[in-house]
């Protein structure tokens, strides 16, 4: 298995987030939440995406839910 892939929130684009995890990779984005530094861990089991938080497993069924996910919850950079 290769190894995670650590990135900052708004590093990378929302494709390049997908591409690496249709890769198996796993990815580990710092993030900041209410003033606190946390991270989560976005992986894929070949079916399903899913995005583990230090509160809650969100769980996507498909690259466009995924790609919402990443977009609303400020992961991924926007070029707008």
């Amino acid at each position: 298995m290769p190894e995670p892939l650590h990135v900052a929130a708004g590093e990378l684009h929302a494709d390049e987030f997908l591409a690496a995890l249709k890769d198996g990779r796993r990815i580990v984005v710092r993030t900041e939440t209410l003033g606190t530094e946390t991270e989560v861990t976005l992986r894929w089991d070949g079916e399903t995406f899913y995005c583990d938080t230090p509160t809650r497993l969100h769980k996507h069924y498909d690259e466009a839910e995924m790609r919402q996910c990443i977009e609303n919850q400020g992961y991924g950079r926007s070029d707008d």
